[in-house]
């Protein structure tokens, strides 16, 4: 029998669980292991579409233990070549408040320890990441946001942090001295693997939270687990309506170059 495939995947991130109605799982099998979580597949619209929790389907795998090289694997053997990564972020501006949402156009790593290529020995790759987000892709998103009401800020730098721990004042503050937009714990090396893999890749983050720091400003308040939970439950079937509304739009071959950052016919896919 052969393998169903989806042009399109999306990542679901803190509170995306679950994307796609009538749909069928496929459990796939990597050389780095298992994904989060089998693949959820279905259509929108008769696009077909394959959805993967980054954190698993209970959330329980932490940002530094997913396995971002089995994930993006995994899709791209399902034959996906572009992908939405959903993500919680906290804002690190005034200005970008709880609920609302940011196409994300530049990343800054803070990670350390994750294994973050393909390319760990037998042959040498060094790919262009100089701008890791696929701009029509963002594109797409934004002219959906605008349709669906969704508020959407059309660019932004999100730093990447080690997590599971939030930042501490020094760090949030570097960060925002910096004019950085955002901080967040999953979109690298997420978003690196899928350039080495020849996908294109969007960031959608969903801001939950004000980042410590700006307490005090305009009424705002301390970060915490729990109200950033909150204000995810209260804005996931936003992410969906502009996902749903997304999905149509993207025509069927894009002008962009990330797919030739590499070709993808080294690892046999």
């Amino acid at each position: 029998m052969s393998r169903p495939e989806a042009g399109l995947g999306v990542i679901g991130g803190s509170g995306f669980y679950a994307f796609l109605d009538d749909i069928h799982q496929v459990v796939l099998h990597t050389p780095y292991g298992p994904p989060s979580a089998p693949v959820a597949l279905g259509q929108v619209e008769g696009t077909p579409v394959a959805f993967l929790p980054r954190h698993g389907v209970h959330h329980e795998l932490p940002p530094h233990r997913v396995n971002y090289r089995a994930n993006l694997w995994a899709l791209r053997q399902l034959g996906v070549r572009r992908v939405v990564g959903a993500c919680a972020a906290g804002s690190l501006r005034p200005d970008l408040h709880p609920g609302d949402m940011v196409i994300c156009d530049q990343l800054v790593d803070r990670t350390w320890g994750r294994p973050d290529t393909f390319f760990d020995g037998g042959q040498v790759g060094h790919v262009a990441f100089a701008d890791p987000y696929c701009p029509e892709l963002s594109q797409v998103l934004v002219r959906a946001a605008a349709d669906t009401g969704v508020t959407v800020h059309p660019a932004g730098t999100v730093v990447v942090i080690q997590g599971p721990r939030f930042s501490t004042r020094a760090e949030s503050g570097w960060y925002r001295s910096a004019g950085w937009h955002l901080v967040n714990m999953t979109q690298y090396p997420e978003a690196a693997l899928a350039r080495e893999l020849g996908i294109c890749y969007s960031g959608l983050a969903m801001v939950t939270d004000y980042d410590t720091g700006l307490e005090g400003v305009e009424g705002i308040e301390a970060v915490t687990m729990a109200a950033a939970l909150e204000v995810l439950a209260a804005n996931i079937g936003k992410a969906r309506r502009l996902l749903m509304a997304a999905v149509p739009a993207i025509p069927d071959t894009l002008a962009c170059r990330c797919g030739e950052a590499l070709d993808s016919r080294l690892f046999g896919l």
